[in-house]
């Protein structure tokens, strides 16, 4: 059973910092690729980056140059580094294993979530 708890939210101003994390349970972050979501009030959920297996990333447009997404194997852990905050940036962000369908085939819930709020 694999279970995904995010952490590390807050409310922030803008052009703060603040990093996020994801901690894995029944599998291993090195063995997977793995994704950061988030989903602002009234949209859909949203893709906001990924960290492959071989360590290589991309990112939405809308962070890139900003945001980071890293993990520590040893850690089980998936972090997401936020850097000069927007109030757009004002969402629940959750974590997840990618591609998309792979939560969906092994059953995968989505975690609670940590809420990310930045005034302006």
């Amino acid at each position: 059973q694999v279970q995904l708890v995010e952490s590390g939210g807050g409310l922030v101003q803008a052009g703060d910092s603040l990093t996020l994390s994801c901690v894995v349970s029944g599998s291993s972050v090195s063995d997977n690729a793995m994704a950061w979501y988030r989903q602002a009030p009234g949209k859909q959920r949203d893709l906001v980056g990924r960290i492959n297996k071989d360590g290589n990333t991309n990112y939405a447009n809308s962070v890139k140059g900003r945001f980071t997404i890293s993990r520590d194997d040893a850690k089980n852990t998936v972090y997401l580094q936020m850097n000069s905050l927007k109030p757009e940036d004002t969402a629940v962000y959750y974590c997840n294993l990618y591609p998309p369908n792979i939560p969906i085939l092994r059953g995968i819930s989505w975690g609670q979530g940590t809420q990310v709020t930045v005034s302006s």
